[in-house]
């Protein structure tokens, strides 16, 4: 392994243990955190230590996972476990630092659980909460536990080793081989194999190539690609520059939408640090390897979620999707031979390097190794962002780890996979989590986004609300996605107004078909998605809306006063009334 990364580890580490000499208090200062307060909680524990004359090391740190608990502190005194605090108010900070601090005591009524081998008889571990013994931490390893602010942090936890290994110890070309080995589908939605990917632009001759990372993130219900470069940015620039080293490539871009300040922030902040220490830009880590990388940002757009659109994007130009071929890996950005990867799907690379392949390919579920970060949210008792095994049952996920609907309801439905995605009925908790299982289920796994339903939640409206999102957000290049998502939010709003008619499933199946075979990109292909997986576990539904005008979860009622509707709705020439 090369000198310069041991002489960085080796500082790292000690700094790492300097700060176990002091009081460690983190808090999470990541979206969820900033959303239920956190920074008021940080700006209140640094006052109070000051106030009261203490020394401790406080770091702010990305989201645990646990966004139900937000704000969440942990407090880790010399020699003892981490104890993690929850729903922390400013106004409880006094109490806190003169229980934990200064009499050394815990205050348990208001403890989430600990980590670490010592262990308070009052205060469960974590190892044991239903919210946390499910899941196996690849992507989110360091989440939650180190500074994102700190290279050295991420160093301390063996960051960097896996890149120090592959260009001291393997080719390319093993690199490459390793990631076959551990069986990884790209996380973003299509579950490509990566190996597979990577192989088309590492047989792509050219003196430029690019990495590009997909953080576009448009999806409602789904947080986690933000997440990990609030938490750990690193972790997914190690991957970048891995990447890079099997495929040939010279340069990368972190691609995140504009307005998500605390990822753009730390990852901008993470390359500029990776850079001073060598580990990016000429002659990386002394050796003959090069690459340098930087974020790129682009407007409010869903559609540059998709990887030419991406490519637009960043040369500065409308994000709307390429005809292909060629495909990026013979002529993407600029011309030049390019690669899009996931954040998720590049976060787990330098584990698979440092670990082996064969050992990520011994976890999860069949042909769907590995983990899933999911989010929960909706009507569930704990959202969160959880790494899961791939081969645990959707109601495992829900039930155990998200603790049901709240007030005693029932599951009535699941949206995955975001607004493309599918909606599921209570029937699928049954589903094992596998991209093969969810897709005969009528749904797609994508981001990793579950949206809960309860009993009063009603399908029509719900799947109304996912095809207007899909319809704003169409770039408007294919014809059959501009007018078909148009003509699907008419008539879904006709239904859910109590004026549909008995033709009206008919229609949107033949618009589905139309949007499928005509468009150009995903959007337009998956858009009739929501619609059909409702209409397989809904179907009930639908025909009591269209058949007795009435919405049975009487969430469409206020909308139900004009049973004789007068305005023609012109479906491609035929108008229905």
């Amino acid at each position: 392994m090369s000198n310069v990364i041991t002489d960085i580890r080796s500082r790292a580490k000690r700094e790492w243990e300097q700060l176990e000499a002091l009081p460690r208090i983190r808090v999470g200062t990541a979206l969820c955190g900033n959303a239920a307060g956190a920074t008021k909680v940080l700006n209140a524990i640094k006052n109070e230590l000051s106030l009261q004359g203490i020394q401790a090391n406080v770091h702010e740190v990305g989201c645990l996972g646990q966004c139900f608990a937000e704000p969440l502190v942990d407090i880790k005194m010399p020699g003892g476990p981490r104890v993690f605090y929850r729903n922390v108010t400013p106004e409880s900070i006094p109490e806190l630092i003169a229980t934990c601090l200064i009499n050394q005591k815990h205050i348990s009524g208001s403890t989430l659980g600990s980590l670490g081998d010592a262990h308070v008889q009052e205060i469960s571990r974590m190892e044991e909460l239903d919210s946390w013994r499910h899941q196996v931490r690849i992507a989110t390893r360091n989440a939650g536990t180190i500074d994102p602010g700190n290279i050295s942090h991420y160093i301390a936890q063996d960051g960097y080793s896996a890149l120090a290994k592959a260009l001291t110890e393997m080719t390319p070309e093993q690199v490459l081989e390793q990631v076959a080995k551990s069986g990884l589908r790209g996380r973003g939605g299509a579950a490509f194999p990566t190996a597979t990917k990577w192989g088309f632009l590492a047989r792509t001759p050219g003196d430029e190539k690019y990495i590009l990372v997909n953080c576009e993130e448009g999806d409602p219900g789904a947080f986690n690609d933000k997440g990990i470069l609030e938490s750990d940015p690193n972790t997914v620039i190690e991957g970048a520059i891995l990447a890079a080293y099997a495929t040939g490539a010279t340069f990368g871009y972190v691609f995140i939408r504009h307005g998500h300040d605390g990822p753009i922030k730390r990852t901008e902040n993470a390359i500029s640090q990776a850079r001073d220490f060598g580990l990016l830009g000429k002659s990386i880590l002394g050796t003959e390897f090069s690459f340098d990388m930087e974020v790129s940002l682009v407007g409010e757009s869903y559609v540059s979620g998709e990887e030419t659109a991406l490519m637009e994007a960043i040369e500065g130009k409308r994000a709307m999707p390429r005809f292909r071929p060629p495909f990026p890996a013979q002529s993407g950005l600029w011309g030049k031979p390019t690669n899009i990867n996931n954040v998720k799907t590049l976060a787990y690379i330098p584990e698979i390097i440092r670990q082996g392949g064969e050992w990520f390919a011994g976890i999860g579920h069949g042909r769907s190794t590995g983990t899933a970060v999911l989010c929960l949210s909706g009507e569930v008792v704990r959202p969160g962002m959880y790494e899961v095994p791939f081969g645990l049952s959707l109601g495992a996920v829900i039930d155990e780890i998200g603790g049901g609907v709240p007030n005693g309801q029932k599951v009535k439905l699941l949206q995955t996979g975001g607004p493309l995605g599918g909606v599921l009925g209570p029937q699928s908790m049954e589903i094992i989590l596998d991209f093969e299982q969810m897709a005969q289920a009528g749904a797609i796994l994508g981001s990793g986004g579950i949206i809960i339903g309860g009993e009063s939640v009603c399908a029509v409206d719900l799947v109304r609300n996912l095809v207007a999102f899909c319809q704003f957000e169409s770039c408007g290049k294919c014809f059959p996605c501009r007018l078909g998502m148009t003509h699907l939010v008419d008539v879904l709003d006709r239904i859910s107004s109590g004026e549909g008619m008995p033709a009206d499933q008919q229609l949107m199946e033949s618009m589905g078909k139309s949007m499928a075979l005509g468009s150009l990109c995903g959007h337009g292909q998956l858009g009739f998605n929501p619609v059909s997986s409702a209409l397989r576990y809904f179907a009930e539904e639908f025909q009591t809306h269209i058949q007795e005008h009435r919405c049975p979860a009487e969430r469409c009622s206020d909308f139900m006063h004009k049973p004789n509707r007068t305005r023609p709705l012109a479906i491609g020439g035929w108008y229905a009334r």
